[in-house]
């Protein structure tokens, strides 16, 4: 399970898991919680008082400091996996559902003619549709793509980079989501 960081305005920093954010609790780092509490870690006894140290983990927390992400500046990572879940495991080419172990990464600009691994490059695609357009643009290969490529926002590259997102967590990132996600649906 991992805790959703974000900067003090608001803005998500990371996924860090429960012992991170526990530092954060710690260190009284946490300026702001959302979501539900997901742990309580409970620590040693105050020799004055007998009280014992209780940390409560919320699943969404917001932290001091200065953000170390700028999401005007951001170029998400490109995977695979992010490709897959951005394109919703759907072939460019045939449109047809598949299963990550039976999609490529395909380039729209071959890398063979000079095109590039970047996101507004790539789509997803079957192997059968990746193998048939081969070396060729779509225009060479007469395979019209059914969907454009696009760059994830900082909120879609956080959806995109966690596979176990809480309720409450998804709920706060779709709520940023640009109207022309693919994410929404």
């Amino acid at each position: 399970m991992k805790v959703l960081k974000l900067s003090a305005q608001g803005l998500p920093q990371s996924w860090i898991s429960l012992e991170e954010a526990v530092l954060h609790y710690a260190a009284d780092e946490v300026r702001w919680e959302m979501g539900a509490q997901v742990a309580v870690f409970r620590g040693g006894h105050n020799a004055v008082t007998g009280r014992q140290s209780i940390i409560e983990v919320n699943s969404i927390i917001g932290t001091q400091g200065v953000p170390r992400i700028n999401p005007f500046g951001l170029r998400p990572s490109l995977t695979n996996s992010k490709l897959f879940a951005r394109d919703r495991c759907l072939c460019a080419y045939c449109g047809g559902h598949f299963h990550e172990d039976d999609l490529t990464r395909e380039h729209i600009v071959p890398l063979g003619q000079r095109g590039q691994d970047v996101w507004m490059n790539v789509v997803t695609a079957c192997r059968s549709c990746n193998h048939r357009k081969g070396n060729r643009t779509p225009e060479q290969a007469h395979m019209p793509l059914m969907y454009a490529p696009y760059v994830p926002s900082l909120w879609e590259d956080f959806i995109l980079r966690n596979r176990r997102i809480l309720a409450d967590q998804m709920e706060f990132l779709m709520a940023h989501l640009p109207k022309s996600s693919r994410l929404h649906a």
